[in-house]
């Protein structure tokens, strides 16, 4: 098949992407299809675009990698000055390929305005759609469909940066508490505050991100994450950071956490998060493949955290992890989640 990777873009998480992508066109490539890797902002570096970007048999995906990176320093001034989103070619790119594989990460990527863009062009992609895309990239509106379909989760209030009642008292909140962006991802902006002073200075954090952030109790547990693919549950994996909690650093940064998959839990435990995590992206409308988050207390209450419609594909990544108990490397992973998005498209 001929496949565009789509990474990079405009997002906090550009770099995590850049690695998703390289990985997963790599391992496109050794299963013989004719991936390529393009930035979906800044576009490729090919004078002209055809199908013969496709069949080169010297394409180097390392320097389409490097090439991404080289707008780095200069990604700031582009968003500033451009009014149009996808970059050169981006667009004409992927209306020539049989099915882009999405490893966008965050904004402008995981929250559906891409794929509303390409259902219009007709174009094949990969995860699930706009509307559960933006659904789930919104925790205030996860939450609240949670909520609707008995999908346990914190509890927790939405607040804009021009709302004068913070106090968490006043909310019906106390501390300690976690304060996020609303729309954020891969735990950027993500705070625990223990006293009224990290409160609030958690809020100035989250604010400067985005005009709404999350606020909600602060839950003492046990980490885990749950792949849900084709509406059924992957085993599940634990998370247990050496330091600190599961925040950007140790999402990413090899050797930083302990992830044991499958999670040493009791058989019913198993079941019922499982069930949880099937339940939260149903409830959600994701299609195909996704990842969720939770919590559990020493009591053995479980909270699901948020749904994430594009799971990161790196080496640390846990839904790659989670397939491998299952038999499936990498590479058939991703020619699976390929084979599954695609139904949409033949049906």
């Amino acid at each position: 098949m001929k496949i565009v990777v789509l990474a990079g873009g405009t997002s906090t998480e550009r770099e995590i992407s850049i690695v998703s992508g390289t990985m997963v066109c790599k391992a496109l490539r050794s299963k013989g299809h004719e991936a390529i890797l393009a930035d979906v902002f800044c576009g490729i570096g090919a004078e002209q675009v055809d199908e013969a970007l496709f069949a080169a048999e010297d394409y180097d995906v390392d320097a389409a990698a490097a090439y991404m990176r080289s707008f780095d320093e200069h990604l700031e001034t582009m968003i500033r000055e451009r009014r149009e989103f996808f970059g050169p070619h981006i667009l004409e790119l992927c209306q020539i390929a049989d099915v882009v594989f999405l490893a966008l990460h965050g904004a402008n990527g995981e929250d559906g305005k891409v794929q509303a863009a390409f259902d219009l062009f007709g174009i094949p992609y990969t995860g699930t759609g706009y509307l559960s895309s933006a659904i789930a990239m919104d925790k205030s509106m996860t939450k609240q469909f949670f909520r609707a379909h008995q999908v346990p989760t914190p509890g927790g209030v939405t607040l804009s940066r021009t709302d004068e009642v913070r106090d968490p008292a006043s909310l019906g909140l106390e501390l300690p508490l976690v304060v996020k962006p609303c729309c954020g991802g891969s735990s950027v902006g993500v705070y625990i505050a223990h006293t009224m002073e990290e409160y609030d200075q958690a809020l100035e954090n989250a604010f400067a991100y985005e005009p709404q952030v999350i606020v909600e109790e602060y839950i003492q547990g046990r980490e885990f994450s749950v792949g849900v693919v084709d509406g059924k549950a992957y085993p599940i994996i634990e998370i247990a950071p050496i330091e600190g909690f599961y925040d950007y650093v140790n999402k990413y940064k090899a050797g930083s956490t302990i992830e044991t998959c499958p999670a040493e839990l009791s058989g019913e435990q198993t079941r019922r998060m499982q069930e949880y995590a099937e339940a939260g992206a149903a409830a959600l409308g994701i299609m195909n493949y996704c990842r969720l988050d939770f919590m559990m207390r020493e009591d053995g209450r479980m909270y699901c955290l948020e749904a994430n419609t594009l799971p990161g594909m790196t080496p640390t990544s846990l839904l790659p992890q989670e397939a491998k108990v299952l038999g499936m490397d990498y590479p058939e992973l991703c020619e699976h989640l390929i084979e599954l998005s695609m139904r949409k498209w033949k049906g």
